[in-house]
């Protein structure tokens, strides 16, 4: 796909752009006091990242989040322009609609995912907002949104350059890079050890 060497081209030419406090366009869920925080570093267009959301996400939801013992960060680490622009859109949604579209959007991942070319896809990302019922957003206004393409461009960088990330999903527990076979298992095991 030729949006996907645009993209790097376009990730890899930035500059050393001011980063601002971004903090209310987090994605995260869970107790601010939890013992364990857990950043994990997704791709909207990565299957294993939706793997994720599918089969473990709602063991760890269940288990450790809603009983107030994991905080969660849902972070952005688009790998292609069609990443990338989920993520902006995904960003530009009010804090309350942020994680279940999220959510939506792994959940839905094959059929928005459709297209040759970008054009398609972003087609594919409106129809998904209104399938969701999200009608109060300037779908362009927000594709171009500078300060939401650096949040999400810089947190990519950034977590290259911190946790030395190559793929998605990429999990760090407590500051470390978890560094098992990504299963509720092992994922388990570790925040038990850390509670």
């Amino acid at each position: 796909m030729k949006y996907i060497f645009h993209f790097f081209f376009f990730l890899f030419s930035l500059g050393a752009h001011a980063t601002a406090d971004y903090s209310k366009y987090e994605i995260k869920e869970g107790n601010e006091n939890a013992k364990v925080k857990i950043l994990i570093f997704e791709s909207l267009t990565c299957p294993h990242c939706a793997d994720f959301h599918k089969n473990i996400y709602p063991s760890l939801k269940s288990d450790f989040i809603d009983r107030g013992l994991v905080q969660i960060y849902f972070k952005s680490f688009p790998l292609d322009l069609a990443g990338l622009n989920a993520s902006k859109i995904t960003h530009c949604l009010n804090n309350d609609k942020r994680l279940v579209f999220l959510h939506h959007l792994y959940k839905t991942q094959n059929q928005w995912l459709k297209g040759e070319k970008i054009e398609d896809i972003n087609n594919n990302l409106k129809k998904a907002l209104d399938d969701f019922g999200i009608k109060n957003i300037d779908f362009q206004k927000c594709i171009k949104d500078e300060k939401i393409e650096n949040l999400v461009l810089n947190e990519r960088i950034k977590a290259s350059k911190k946790y030395k990330i190559q793929s998605t999903p990429t999990v760090v527990i407590n500051e470390k890079k978890f560094d098992k076979p990504l299963n509720y298992k092992n994922l388990k095991k570790a925040i038990e050890k850390l509670i």
